[in-house]
């Protein structure tokens, strides 16, 4: 059985790791592979790595820069159907959407390929009598990213290229339950002429993730995951003197008023909600149907869901297994929940039947959702989609700006006022007008709000190169050279 190992400057790490976890391949729920479990001893060899990698790449000139990121682009678009296999073979999701997520982080590479201009500072000149003053903006030095098993190459690329390309150098942890696609990534980085040391792969749990929090040798942390988990990220790592970005939890809504079309809606509630089963914090999770439309829509939902082929991802499927059976049971749970609360369990997912011992659950649709309900109130991220019935705009949008979560939401409607008046008024980070998962491209930054965000940098675009560099503002001023300068023709004292 392979084993996977840390990537520490520019080579696998030979070292003999005194814990490692088990990798399953979610289709078969057979165990595949093991993958070593660091400690702080790992994170300071990686951290020094980092460091003294750090010294030459933040002076690297930005066409250097560029070229690498160029190549780097070239060669994952050449091995996207490699890492969408290694996806779809520790993730579970199907070999599709493991291509889609690969092609979205490509385009934040292909956002920092731009570098060169996102990094022009401003100049004022004569801001006093010989005086001008301009700004640049510097690299921080090795910098986190703790990413999770959801987009084990996406989420990463929402942070690195731009980390990377800024002059910083980087220290990856992704989930153990997923690591390989970071693993092919360092060495692609590695083909694509990377110096040594300015990339790097850490595995492990809370012992890995707690030593780079609090590293001296680490300036800033990027973390995307559960809400609880991101506040103790945001909370320790701020507290060791940090810079932090952490996306937290999500529970996304999709209004649907009633002079929307209802078969786009639908067919967006399908994709939107049990996409990679559901396992994405852009899922759509709550539909708000205002009526008199949601019996309606009810009903579409429910005819769609009996086409989805739920099965292994490499095998044309529509929808894959849940990441684990600890996973699998725990959104299973919710929908007994659900049904215990008094919802009406329109299709249960738990009667699914696949041959095997994968980690399956199907599509499952309630209806008659109320606020009180655990299945609304929290984040399930399974394939649980959940619809609440209200009598008005205002109760809509009332309902979403009340829950904790802020992260994505959609309205449908043909109405251009009242999208507009959405919005405006909805407190949500990213917004979708007849588009289910809003997504920004990234030239726009990807972040929620309330408790979906912990930090003041959301991921990738303008805010991404802000958060990895760091201000600085020169004023100078430069003697005439009548005083002593070199001689372009001015009179010269005796």
């Amino acid at each position: 059985m392979d084993q996977i190992t840390h990537w520490i400057n520019g080579a696998l790490d030979t070292s003999k790791p005194e814990r490692s976890g088990d990798i399953y391949n979610p289709a078969t729920g057979k165990t595949t592979k093991s993958v070593a479990f660091g400690n702080a001893a790992t994170v300071d060899r990686a951290v020094n790595a980092a460091t003294i990698a750090f010294a030459e790449w933040r002076h690297s000139s930005l066409t250097k820069r560029t070229q690498v990121l160029f190549a780097f682009r070239e060669l994952v678009a050449q091995n996207k159907e490699r890492i969408a296999a290694l996806i779809t073979d520790e993730h579970g999701k199907v070999l599709s959407d493991a291509a889609g997520e690969v092609t979205r982080g490509l385009e934040v590479v292909e956002f920092a390929c731009g570098i060169p201009h996102l990094l022009k500072g401003g100049f004022s000149e004569e801001v006093s009598t010989g005086v001008d003053v301009y700004s640049i903006r510097q690299a921080l030095g090795p910098v986190a990213i703790i990413s999770p098993f959801n987009f084990p190459a996406m989420v990463p690329m929402w942070f690195f290229p731009v980390a990377i390309a800024c002059g910083n150098t980087v220290i990856v942890k992704p989930s153990e339950k997923d690591p390989s696609a970071a693993m092919f990534m360092a060495k692609l980085w590695k083909e694509a002429g990377l110096p040594d040391g300015v990339f790097n792969v850490v595995h492990g749990d809370k012992e890995v993730v707690d030593a780079l929090l609090t590293h001296k040798g680490i300036k800033s942390i990027s973390f995307v995951g559960s809400t609880p988990i991101a506040r103790y990220v945001y909370e320790t790592g701020t507290k060791a003197g940090k810079r932090v970005q952490a996306l937290g939890g999500a529970k996304n809504h999709m209004v649907v008023l009633p002079d929307a079309d209802l078969e786009l809606a639908a067919d967006a509630a399908i994709n939107a909600g049990f996409g990679s089963a559901g396992e994405r914090c852009m899922a759509i999770s709550a539909i708000v149907a205002v009526e008199p439309i949601a019996s309606a829509l009810v009903a579409r939902i429910k005819s769609r869901m009996a086409n989805i082929k739920t099965g292994d991802g490499t095998q044309g499927s529509d929808m894959g297994p849940l990441v684990t059976a600890v996973h699998r049971d725990k959104v299973a749970s919710y929908i007994e929940a659900g049904a215990k609360a008094g919802a009406t369990l329109v299709v249960d997912g738990r009667a699914l039947e696949i041959a095997g011992d994968g980690f399956w659950l199907g599509p499952t649709l309630f209806d008659h959702v109320t606020p009180d309900m655990s299945i609304y109130k929290e984040e399930i991220f399974g394939p649980v989609l959940s619809v609440l019935r209200v009598n008005t705009y205002d109760e809509a949008l009332a309902l979403v700006n009340s829950h904790e979560y802020g992260n994505g939401t959609a309205i449908f409607t043909n109405d251009g006022g009242a999208a507009r008046r959405y919005q405006n008024e909805v407190e949500v980070g990213m917004v979708g007008i007849n588009v289910p998962i809003p997504v920004p491209m990234a030239y726009y930054s990807f972040g929620g709000w309330k408790n979906s965000l912990f930090g003041d940098s959301h991921a990738h675009g303008t805010e991404g190169v802000h958060f990895f560099t760091r201000g600085k503002v020169v004023t100078s001023r430069w003697l005439d050279p009548s005083h002593g300068g070199i001689n372009l023709g001015f009179p010269q004292n005796d």
